[in-house]
């Protein structure tokens, strides 16, 4: 049992550390809270997708090489609401010479809400946006056209972004990193894949 004397020193401790807790959960639950709001607020579902192929599936061969090489339809949904622009970037890891650029893309305004299949490789998009440079050393989507054997992964990234670029047409997929750095407000993919 406690002595008087160690009760009242209790009391002292609970007294001057009870607002110090209180301060404690609060901050804990208000960031919380925020992060919720803030990830709620800023579409922390953010997705990607594509009518011609589900994530993970193969591309079909139309949207190859070895077919008409056009670019598939792509739908987006869930950017956050301080989007200004998106970029989109299709690569191939698989690629024997290391990763490989198809599609390159950057300043497509936060309206569009995905592209049409075929999106022609001019410099400056209809709907807005540019074009960079794939590495195919050319403007537009460049579809899969690997070596046989293994099936290669085509990832497509969409990333929001709080700004334009302001990046001429006919930018790498370098300088369009570079450029979003400290821009980026959320990212979403979608892979494909395809073999021959």
């Amino acid at each position: 049992m406690l002595t008087n004397r160690s009760q009242n020193y209790l009391k002292v401790c609970l007294r001057n550390l009870f607002p110090a807790l209180i301060i404690i959960v609060i901050i804990c639950l208000s960031g919380q809270g925020v992060l919720a709001a803030s990830n709620k607020a800023s579409g922390a579902t953010m997705k990607i997708t594509s009518s011609a192929f589900a994530d993970g599936q193969t591309i079909p061969k139309q949207y190859t090489g070895d077919g008409k090489n056009i670019s598939p339809p792509l739908a987006w949904s869930g950017a956050p609401e301080k989007t200004k622009s998106f970029a989109l970037i299709c690569d191939d890891p698989d690629a024997p010479v290391g990763t490989w650029i198809h599609w390159v893309v950057y300043d497509i305004p936060a309206k569009v809400q995905g592209f049409d299949e075929a999106v022609t490789p001019q410099a400056v998009l209809n709907q807005g946006g540019k074009h960079g440079t794939s590495s195919f050393k050319s403007l537009g989507y460049g579809g899969p056209a690997p070596p046989a054997g293994k099936v290669h992964h085509y990832y497509f990234k969409l990333y929001a972004l709080d700004a334009e670029l302001g990046l001429k047409p006919g930018a790498t997929k370098q300088q369009v990193l570079d450029g979003m750095k400290g821009h980026v407000l959320m990212e979403a993919q979608i892979i494909g894949t395809y073999s021959r």
